[in-house]
């Protein structure tokens, strides 16, 4: 066995008292001379015949599992895309020459159990497993390991209407939800079940019903693969500018040099970044080394793969999580093999199989979506640090508005810091113009709209110029309330507001998705006198549309891009002109690029403002400024319009100027005299529980080991311990949340004491029906 087995391949181990049979994985090999075999277990089975994790994918997971404290099972599965993951099943048949065998090594309820089997297999389903081990022992059942690896075609599950209702040889007294799916498959021809689910605000068991009933057919059908691409344009015809050129050749000498190196790339918006980093690209490939560029958004990647696909053909591999099982097993192994050297994704991809890395590129540096929200809470701005040092490669990140911390990293030398100051071609930025929304309310204007944007609005249409608008906020109303007894419509399961959904008539929770019927009716005291208040995307769009009956509007919204290729089409179709008015969420805010477009307008943007987490000026300082590049970038000049009750902000004030370097030295003396980031780490420790006693007891029961490890002196590194108290939403589906934020160092030493102490709380019975779970460096403002 041992000559057969090898670090990184996963096999099939007996596990616990029980010795149930689970999939592990082989992190080490020793030697066992001298050693009593007799205290070990034997490998069952091998899965893999090919290490699934090489010496660095094993280190790595190591270290992901030292620096975030999560398992070695949630490291393991980020490594490896879903795809290659197996499902493990056991399958018992009875053994052929029973009469040979003797029951009377059996204990009664194996025997009873045998006899139970042999008129019902299917008994084994409830059987208790020793009594199945036992049969098995004694070989009158034979058992079979079944491992299937998570892989299908790619296809989607769409549902029509049976050729039996519409020809009317089937007769059925519909509901009012059955109605519904018939009125929309009559319109369309057919749907997927998601689709079908969330228009006509059915539950999945409608559908199955009608199935059943045989009104609907479900069929599968293929998603055609994206055709391979060629390299229409040459890379040697990008001009760059002096500013380009200065950048190019300071990263060019740090990948020559063949040391690991971190550095930060800050251009403002239009600059030119993109073709900087094809210029690099193709360097980094004539060095014969490999590629890594990572993009914070989904929405990003159509365009930003359309262009590197022009320049470098197939050998650019695409992965994010929209990709279907096939198509994302598809490139990890394109990259594994060598075939695709340039990968571009969102965070997930910085787990590329790839050999040779010489260049990773992290684009927008400073986005959230960098950060899992999920164990493990890894970044990948600190994986591509961490390859980075094992490929002596170069990670360049870049952003108009790159983080707090980044940049205090870059200019006190941590990080190389490069600067790209104007825009391309010498355009100017665009000139922005704060409107004071409490001021157009007052002469009597009502709208989403204010005058002013109103204004621009009509004259870009007359030009036919575009235009985009942001509101940060999806659905018709984000806030419905009743009159009569002042209760706001809120979620069951979270202490939330429900936000009303025109499309579909329905209030949902976006938190946990919860959604029911707009009855119009208050579920606390039966009054019809509902307010609604708040202004979502879909009521904007209903708003423009009014103002602007001629004018095409593309909504880009969560509710609007669910399905796979939409942000692709979406896109294309105004980058095209398809549309005049692009109105969404902050999915359009950052990294588009569209020629035509010469107006900007952020519709709201105070909420964001005032969000209560530290890093919530910074948030809005960098949603503005990206906003706002959208526009100009063309050979026509842009302009830019903001909404806001608090027109004397500074934020939003030096987000009109674009002046990154003032707000960074007013965001940076704040967070050095409340001791936040950069001058300290947080570790956030949140507590939950459908009870909301036993989180809060949870909560100060952790406390109380803190106290006490620092009274009995076994933590010797200074901590700073806020909370625990509340946390801003405390309810989310069905948990009463708690939380305390240590500000800390994040070291080795840290990392250990406080993995001890929530080792230790395992043990205790206030954590008896409580789920912990700690984040270092993440959001704390939820």
């Amino acid at each position: 066995m041992e000559n057969k087995v090898s670090v990184g391949a996963r096999v099939l181990v007996p596990f616990g008292t029980g010795n149930r049979k689970r999939v592990a994985v082989i992190i080490r090999i020793d030697n066992a001379a001298g050693e009593d075999l007799s205290k070990f277990k034997p490998i069952h089975s091998i899965i893999d015949n090919e290490p699934l994790l090489n010496e660095e994918m094993l280190d790595l997971m190591m270290w992901i599992r030292e620096t975030t404290l999560c398992t070695y099972f949630e490291a393991f599965r980020t490594l490896i895309p879903i795809g290659l993951s197996v499902n493990f099943t056991q399958k018992y048949t009875l053994a052929d020459e029973q009469e040979e065998l003797s029951e009377d090594v059996l204990s009664e309820k194996a025997s009873k159990l045998l006899e139970e089997i042999k008129s019902d297999i299917s008994a084994l389903d409830n059987a208790e497993h020793k009594y199945v081990d036992e049969l098995v022992q004694a070989s009158f059942l034979i058992e079979q390991d079944l491992v299937k690896r998570r892989t299908k075609d790619e296809t989607v599950k769409m549902l029509k209407l049976s050729e039996e209702y519409l020809n009317g040889t089937l007769k059925a007294n519909l509901s009012v939800k059955q109605k519904s799916v018939v009125e929309l498959l009559e319109s369309s021809g057919a749907a997927s079940k998601k689709e079908i689910t969330y228009i006509c605000g059915v539950t999945p068991a409608v559908i199955s019903n009608m199935l059943k009933k045989g009104l609907l057919e479900a069929y599968e059908y293929e998603v055609v693969r994206t055709p391979e691409v060629s390299a229409d344009q040459d890379v040697n015809s990008i001009v760059l500018s002096e500013q380009q050129q200065q950048v190019y050749d300071g990263v060019t000498e740090l990948i020559d040099n063949r040391q690991p190196c971190v550095s930060l790339l800050y251009g403002v918006t239009g600059s030119g970044k993109t073709p900087v980093f094809a210029k690099l690209i193709q360097y980094t490939l004539e060095q014969g080394r490999n590629v890594i560029m990572l993009i914070p958004e989904i929405s990003l990647t159509p365009q930003v793969v359309q262009y590197f696909q022009s320049l470098f053909g197939d050998m650019v591999a695409l992965m994010h999580s929209s990709l279907s099982l096939t198509q994302r097993l598809n490139e990890y192994k394109r990259v594994k093999s060598g075939q695709a050297r340039i990968v571009v994704g969102t965070r997930s991809a910085i787990f590329a199989p790839m050999e040779n890395i010489g260049l990773i590129i992290i684009d927008e540096e400073g986005e959230r979506t960098y950060k899992s929200e999920s164990s493990p809470r890894y970044n990948a701005k600190e994986i591509a640090k961490k390859r980075c040092i094992t490929h002596n490669a170069v990670v360049l990140m870049a952003s108009a508005t790159p983080s707090i911390e980044s940049f205090y990293y870059a200019k006190s030398g941590r990080y190389k810091l490069f600067s790209m100051t104007k825009r391309y071609a010498q355009d100017i930025l665009p000139p922005v113009e704060i409107v004071d929304l409490a001021s157009d309310g007052f002469y009597g204007n009502s709208t989403v709209l204010s005058e002013r944007l109103v204004e621009e609005i009509n004259y870009n249409l007359e030009k036919k110029e575009q235009t985009i608008l942001l509101l940060n906020r999806r659905g018709y109303h984000t806030y419905i309330s009743c009159a009569d007894c002042r209760q706001p419509m809120v979620c069951p399961n979270c202490s939330i507001p429900l936000t009303y959904h025109k499309v579909n008539n329905r209030l949902i929770c976006h938190y946990c998705d919860y959604s029911t019927d707009m009855t119009g009716v208050c579920g606390n005291c039966g009054s019809k006198h509902l307010k609604q208040t708040g202004i979502g995307t879909q009521k904007a769009e209903d708003e423009v549309a009014a103002l602007f009956p001629n004018a095409r509007i593309l909504r880009m919204d969560a509710d609007t891009t669910y399905s796979r290729y939409a942000y692709e089409n979406s896109f294309k179709s105004f980058e095209r002109g398809e549309y005049d008015i692009m109105l969404g969420t902050q999915m359009i805010a950052k990294g588009l690029d569209f020629s035509n477009v010469t107006l900007v307008g952020v519709l709201s943007i105070d909420k964001s403002l005032f969000a209560g987490d530290f890093r919530s000026y910074e948030r809005t300082f960098s949603l503005v400024t990206q906003v706002v590049g959208r526009c100009g970038r063309g050979d026509k000049q842009g302009r830019a319009i903001i909404q806001t009750y608090v027109p004397e902000h500074y934020v939003l004030n030096l987000a009109a100027e674009q002046n990154y370097t003032e707000f960074y030295e007013q965001e940076i003396a704040m967070r050095k005299s409340l001791v936040y980031p950069p001058f300290c780490d947080t570790c956030t420790i949140e507590f939950s529980s459908v009870i909301d006693g036993c989180a809060n007891t949870a909560s100060k029961a952790f406390l109380g080991l803190i106290q006490n490890s620092i009274s009995s002196g076994q933590i010797d590194v200074p901590i700073r311990v806020l909370g625990p108290s509340k946390c801003t939403y405390e309810r989310i589906n069905g948990k009463y949340r708690y939380r305390m934020i240590i500000k800390c160092k994040n070291n080795q030493k840290f990392r250990s004491y406080i993995g001890q102490l929530y080792k230790q709380s395992f043990k205790m019975k206030e954590f008896a029906n409580v789920q912990t779970f700690l984040d270092i460096n993440g959001d704390i403002g939820v």
